[in-house]
């Protein structure tokens, strides 16, 4: 094995692409040194994807207290194309890895008045079960509307596993209702991305 001991290499002429290796080379960074990059990064496997961000478009009813997969059917982006926004809004990605995984759930009461919400629970569900919840406080005398949020680091085996968003609503009378418009600003979103070096 040959070493080449420099301190600055730069093309010949001009400037251009300057190639490292071959194709099936692999290049080993040892343990210990920095790959500094302060220019224009396009290096693939070092991005925070796949990635998805979905929210509802419209309004939902769900039964008072009843834990319901919400329809979070546009997307903000997609990398992969791994979120199903017309079946079974599901996130699926295709690299394994621990993902950063975040559901936001905007909630009222459709009928029985307008100040009937007890509480409101996003639940992250994995593989169809649940994996997380986080309801909002409760109220006894009710509110007009309220909104929850979780969050959690789960592994994902890049093939089969799935994420979906459920949300169940408490009212005092009524049905609830998870709120949802053409352009997201209401918030009710569900989102992931793939964490690097976890």
């Amino acid at each position: 094995m040959s070493t080449l001991k420099v301190d600055t290499i730069l093309k010949r002429t001009g400037t251009g692409t300057i190639t490292v290796g071959q194709s099936g080379d692999t290049i080993s960074i040892p343990s210990g040194a920095t790959l500094n990059s302060a220019g224009t990064n396009t290096l693939s496997g070092i991005d925070n994807v796949p990635a998805f961000e979905a929210y509802c478009n419209t309004t939902q009813d769900i039964g008072d207290s009843t834990v319901t997969k919400i329809t979070m059917n546009t997307e903000r982006f997609d990398t992969d194309n791994d979120y199903d926004n017309s079946t079974n809004y599901r996130f699926t990605p295709q690299v394994a890895g621990k993902y950063f995984v975040y559901l936001h759930i905007v909630g009222f009461t459709s009928t029985g008045g307008n100040d009937n919400l007890k509480f409101i629970g996003p639940e992250i569900y994995k593989n169809g079960s649940r994996y997380v919840y986080q309801p909002s406080q409760q109220t006894t005398y009710g509110a007009r509307q309220q909104s929850a949020y979780v969050s959690a680091v789960i592994d994902m085996n890049g093939s089969s596993d799935y994420l979906e968003a459920y949300a169940e609503i408490d009212s005092t009378s009524g049905t609830g209702t998870v709120r949802g418009n053409s352009d997201g600003t209401l918030n009710t979103k569900f989102g992931a991305y793939r964490i690097l070096g976890a």
